[in-house]
């Protein structure tokens, strides 16, 4: 055991002490000289050369789940999917009852059911760390039908070692979801997170992909798995008094990781979050579909995962897995591709790289069925710099990816991090990330932080600021890493530690980008790069109706609302498939819903005012919404119709930040960088997280723009994507509705091109991201959604608290987070004061002291999420206050905490094991 540790002990050092001297991430570091040999002088260093297709953008679940569930329906003979994690209970449509047949387990068996080959590979989770059940993923999809196989990967255990004693030992009691990894032993920390040649890091498969047909391809940021599915107006209330099957978010799909994790999610009945009390967190997210010659390269590279996977696990195991051929039917695959995939082999023999390569040089051409593979010479040698091949309207696309031995049996390729650098470093006027993080370096004295994608935008930014160039940056991330738990708590020390990265990546310290802009004299970096979050609000309906339905049924709301989710989101007990047609699962509805159904019809149809309150009133903040001032609870107007003075209607407003899980670039509105990778090591130096992303240039569809108000001609595709997000942002789009599909919820295959209304009054605002008119409406528009936020929520983080004790003031003495536990300050504190209380007691009453007059009563707590307790002007001024709400858009709050000197208590509780982790 001791050699073991030993060795794990010695692999990690080199990982968290620079073992390997390139980080290959670093700006003006020229890394085809490592590379040339693996991925033949490809632009960006990547596998995949430059290729052709067509491409389209989904902006949120709702319309991309639909466009992944028309293609499921007609795929013919295989499906591939690549997931971090994937739910098999999860609806492609909503609300699901509606939608029985969208499950995506159900789609997954009628495909099988036709004869398609299913293979899916999943991220094998740490479970002490993770909420994930990748073992619920495979079995209850292979139970399904045997066209249906399922790989999970990677192990967590070193090969040919048997110490599972020894692992749950070292993790009895533990619970590494409160980032409570300090307190694991040294060895058992080693052990789990280790690094050798037999051992797995903490590091995740963390691609999102779905391949149908070999035709079609779908990737982004949306894994196929519950919390995901959203629309663009983001409603984060999921009540229906008056009719259950309504509901949108059924069982473990109705999530806020702010508040609690995810928790044994094959059993979906257990959700532990109270739709009544508590908001949902939206889910903004953004994912593409493909077709054309860019997805022969997808289908590449899944076949490289799944073999490399095959010849690790299963090779010489007989469970009736197969190794995946190379399809005859497949657009000009590269010689670079089949070169350098070790892993792809046809007709029983591997295609390896170097040895082979000459042998199987045209293969590209061969599979084509004998064209000119692109970017090759007649003689079949191939021209790096040649143009890739176009058509009429075909996009320019390259695939990139992030991978290494433990990933995929491959050299550490970070091509993607190659092409966020080139993005930025050659952009001319504007770059607009949207990210779920922001943890990078613009120098080495940032350790261990390694990738250099901050010193590629403060070196794009001096050469606009020395050259008087009109250049912007704008840079979206969520407020909060999606972690549950009071951020005072030390449970929360892994999601400060996170911030304390970004915050030193952003704007504190002299080696942050804001830092090192203003010594190399750029005196306001904000002029050219602002950073923003989003959030929303929303009202849980909880109108006199429900109240009056559980009295009449003797059925309370979440009691029928617990047993609808169970009939509708079941027909999974455990591992085992329900006999029967699925279709039939509403059968299985029981007395409770029947009676509270029936109970709230007739209480509808006495009082028809009580229709009148909406189930969400999410649509207010986007374009053309209703004015919340008017929308009334129990009556149109009538706030305190149910006689309690409008308490009732007070409490049911909620908020929270929009999560945003997007991993885009867009520069100039001619480019695009859309996949799963983060802005971070974790998914950026290729040695951690795998990762897929494709970089999309549109020169095929110009259109006609401004850029600082100069006549500027941008690509379809990027410069759409671009303006539809800003419009969600600052409430420039309706509110859309998750039962009326559009052109925009179809596959690629099926309306090619995105529709978009070019030069609308909403679309002028949008156009130019450097004109005067767009930047005063965004600045004005986040500053005006931040106060109103503050003002009715204390949301933190926040400016208004700079320190603990502004903290407290402004945020913690007036809410409690449900199922948080005291910090183990606050219980010293607590017993401190108990103890003194009692020997003041105690003394006085030896001296006959008489006892001080009482202290004013404590003021009452309200849960985290709702309006501040003693609002001035009630509910009224609530809705006036929150009326003058836009979409989402709201500063990131520079400020926040920022006295405090370590935010994540370095030294205590983080350290060079822990920190790696975090970034």
């Amino acid at each position: 055991m001791q050699s073991i540790f030993r060795k794990v002990e010695g692999s990690i050092s080199d990982f968290f002490t620079g073992g390997e001297q390139h980080s290959h991430t670093h700006h003006d570091v020229d890394c085809a000289v490592v590379h040339s040999d693996e991925h033949n002088g490809n632009r960006f260093q990547s596998f995949a050369p430059q290729t052709t297709g067509h491409a389209k953008w989904y902006v949120d679940g709702c319309s991309y789940f639909w466009a992944v569930s028309e293609a499921l329906a007609q795929a013919q003979e295989t499906i591939y999917i690549l997931d971090w994690w994937l739910s098999p209970e999860l609806y492609l449509r909503r609300p699901p009852s509606r939608n029985e047949q969208f499950r995506l387990d159900r789609m997954l068996k009628a495909a099988a059911e036709r004869g398609v080959q299913v293979r899916v590979i999943v991220y094998k989770e740490v479970p002490q760390a993770l909420t994930l059940n990748s073992e619920h993923t495979k079995h209850a999809l292979e139970a399904l039908h045997p066209n249906i196989r399922v790989f999970r990967h990677p192990d967590h255990m070193p090969s040919g070692h048997d110490f599972q004693s020894d692992i749950e030992s070292a993790f009895k009691n533990m619970n590494l979801r409160t980032f409570d990894l300090s307190k694991l032993g040294k060895d058992a920390l080693k052990t789990l997170y280790g690094t050798s040649d037999d051992m797995v890091l903490y590091w995740a498969h963390h691609e999102k992909l779905c391949i149908i047909d070999n035709s079609i391809a779908f990737m982004g940021g949306l894994d196929m798995c519950f919390g995901r599915w959203d629309t663009n107006s983001h409603p984060i209330a999921d009540a229906h008094p008056e009719d259950l099957d309504a509901i949108l978010f059924p069982g473990q799909d109705y999530n806020n990781a702010r508040v609690y994790d995810f928790e044994d999610v094959d059993k979906w009945e257990n959700n532990k979050l109270d739709r009544t009390k508590s908001s949902r967190m939206g889910w903004s997210d953004v994912s593409i579909s493909l077709s054309g010659h860019i997805v022969s390269n997808l289908v590449m590279h899944f076949i490289d995962r799944w073999n490399f996977i095959y010849n690790g696990k299963y090779v010489s195991r007989n469970e009736g897995y197969e190794k995946i051929p190379l399809p005859l039917k497949l657009h000009h695959v590269p010689d670079s591709i089949l070169s350098t995939g070790e892993n792809i082999y046809r007709g029983g023999q591997r295609l390896m790289g170097g040895l082979h390569r000459h042998l199987h040089h045209g293969m590209g051409r061969l599979l084509a069925g004998g064209d000119n593979d692109e970017g090759t010479d007649a003689d079949g040698t191939r021209d790096d710099n040649a143009e890739p091949e176009r058509s009429s309207d075909h996009l320019n696309i390259q695939l990139t990816r992030s991978c290494c031995e433990w990933s995929s049996g491959h050299k550490i390729e970070h091509s993607i991090a190659n092409a966020y650098i080139a993005a930025i470093t050659n952009a001319e006027h504007f770059v607009y990330i949207e990210n779920q993080f922001f943890i990078t370096a613009t120098s080495d004295d940032q350790h261990p932080v390694g990738n250099k994608i901050g010193r590629a935008i403060v070196q794009r930014i001096l050469r606009a600021h020395r050259n008087s160039e009109q250049f912007g940056m704008i840079v979206c991330i969520p407020a909060v890493p999606g972690f549950a738990g009071d951020l005072h708590s030390d449970g929360a020390l892994g999601t400060r530690a996170i911030m304390e990265y970004q915050y030193n990546s952003i704007s504190r310290g002299k080696n942050s980008i804001y830092g090192a802009l203003l010594a190399n004299g750029v005196p306001e970096p904000k002029r050219y790069l602002r950073f923003y979050n989003l959030r929303n609000y929303d009202r849980i309906n909880t109108a006199p109706l429900m109240g009056r339905a559980e009295k009449a049924s003797g059925v309370t709301y979440q009691a029928a609302r617990q047993e609808f989710d169970d009939a509708v989101e079941s027909g999974y007990d455990g591992y085992s498939r329900d006999e029967g047609d699925a279709a039939a699962a509403p059968s299985k509805l029981g007395e409770n819903y029947h009676r509270y159904q029936a109970a709230a019809a007739s209480e509808a149809r006495g009082q028809p005012d009580l229709l009148k309150t909406t189930d969400t009133v999410s649509a207010s903040y986007m374009d053309g919404g209703p004015d919340l001032t008017t929308r009334g609870w129990m009556g149109e107007g009538a706030p305190g119709l149910s006689g309690d003075g409008g308490e009732a209607e007070l409490a049911a407003f909620v908020s929270e930040e929009l999560y945003i899980h997007t991993k885009i670039l867009v520069a100039d509105d001619r480019l695009a960088i859309i996949g799963s990778a983060n802005l971070n090591d974790r998914s950026q130096l290729g040695s951690h997280d795998s990762e897929i992303a494709v970089v999309i240039e549109d020169q095929e569809h110009p259109v006609t723009s401004t850029m600082a108000g100069q006549p500027y001609v941008v690509g379809a595709f990027p410069s759409s994507l671009r303006r539809q997000l800003f419009r969600k942002h600052i409430g420039l789009l309706p509110d859309q509705r998750w039962d009326r599909p559009t052109p925009n919820f179809l596959p690629v295959t099926m309306a090619p091109t995105n529709v978009y209304d070019w030069g609308s009054p909403a679309d002028q605002l949008v156009a130019d991201p450097l004109s005067a008119n767009f930047t005063r409406l965004w600045q004005a528009t986040a500053a005006a959604n931040t106060a109103a936020f503050d003002d009715v929520f204390h949301c933190v983080p926040s400016d208004r608290a700079r320190n603990w004790a502004e903290y407290e003031s402004y945020f913690a003495q007036h809410f409690s987070m449900p199922g948080a536990k005291e910090s183990a300050d606050t219980k010293l504190k607590n017993k401190e004061k108990q103890d003194k209380a009692k020997l003041t007691a105690a003394v006085d009453h030896a001296t006959g002291t008489p006892p001080p007059p009482a202290a004013p009563p404590k003021q009452t707590k309200v849960e985290y999420g709702h309006v501040v307790p003693g609002y001035p002007g009630g509910v009224a001024a609530v809705k006036a206050r929150l009326a003058e709400v836009r979409g989402n858009l709201v500063e990131m709050p520079l400020q926040f905490l920022v006295e405090v000197k370590d935010l994540a208590k370095q030294g205590l509780a983080l350290n060079s094991l822990t920190d790696e982790l975090y970034t």
